[in-house]
């Protein structure tokens, strides 16, 4: 394992500083992006009322204004059905102004959410769901990966982190982060193993990690127990104890235990919405590219 850059890492604490590269990767594409000449917007289409939902897309739209980023919204009601939404989706997959489309997931559960995903153009499918864009990504030529793994593959490396032979060991198998992250730790010739809710004797698989991906959404379930030690724990949990957030990870009882650790908040969260901005930069770059899909 190699470090580099002393201005992010910690060493007291060994903690990967997700927030501060965040800084770092905005500022780095606000530059670019109004070098460009490219002007590339962003449309987030929101269903019902639900707070969590309607923070995180309040966030990315501040994300937007700072990197220079145009941005428009979409709110639809708690009662909109899956055609409704998809009506939507189309209207702004006609829009040459419009270079990314973010759907807030989860929607509603009397939405189809496959249908509505698969209704977004995957030129413009910034958020890397399409079945066109995992299509890619597993076949190892990805365009726009799910921004949640891209953001913890440029948080490693970011921090030089080499994922390179390591035996990586991904819990949890969703769509949005287990199955991609994968894909992409692959890619980077780990060796991966996933697991979930149905795997064996889990703690002994956790504990051959080198590095440690959690993202199941159960708060503080992995203990030093379940930790190699000097291993790279990476934590996605966003959960809420009697108004705490905290991850899936006990950090205060795991961190001594490791080499690396990214903090809930302020680890993997503002890599996803880097990645985010990232992705709607190159959509703009590639709505410009005869022949780019």
């Amino acid at each position: 394992m190699r470090w580099h850059n002393a201005s992010l890492f910690i060493p007291s604490d060994m903690i990967l500083n997700g927030k501060k590269v965040q800084e770092k990767r905005l500022e780095i594409l606000k530059e670019q992006i109004d070098e460009s000449g490219f002007t590339p917007r962003l449309a987030t289409v929101i269903v019902g009322n639900d707070p969590a939902s309607e923070l995180y897309v309040r966030m990315k739209h501040r994300a937007c204004e700072q990197v220079h980023i145009g941005s428009v919204g979409i709110s639809l009601p708690e009662s909109a059905g899956t055609k409704e939404v998809i009506r939507e989706v189309q209207v702004l997959n006609r829009d040459p102004e419009i270079s990314g489309i973010l759907v807030q997931l989860p929607l509603p559960s009397h939405i189809d959410t496959i249908q509505v995903i698969e209704a977004v153009l995957p030129e413009k499918d910034v958020d890397g769901f399409h079945p066109v864009n995992l299509g890619r990504l597993f076949a190892g030529n990805p365009v726009y990966s799910p921004c949640t793994p891209q953001g913890i593959m440029t948080l490693l490396n970011e921090y030089q982190i080499t994922t390179e032979g390591m035996h990586a060991v991904v819990m949890g198998r969703s769509i949005e982060v287990g199955r991609p992250m994968a894909a992409l730790l692959l890619s980077a010739n780990a060796t991966v193993t996933i697991t979930h809710s149905k795997t064996q004797n889990l703690p002994l698989i956790t504990r051959e990690a080198d590095l440690l991906v959690v993202a199941i959404g159960k708060p503080r379930y992995v203990g030093p127990s379940m930790v190699k030690e000097g291993s790279v724990v990476i934590d996605v949990g966003t959960n809420r104890i009697d108004g705490v957030l905290c991850g899936d990870v006990d950090f205060d009882r795991v961190k001594d235990h490791t080499s690396a650790i990214t903090p809930v908040p302020g680890g993997v969260g503002p890599m996803t919405i880097a990645s985010l901005m990232e992705n709607t930069f190159l959509a703009a770059k590639r709505s410009l590219c005869t022949g780019a899909w």
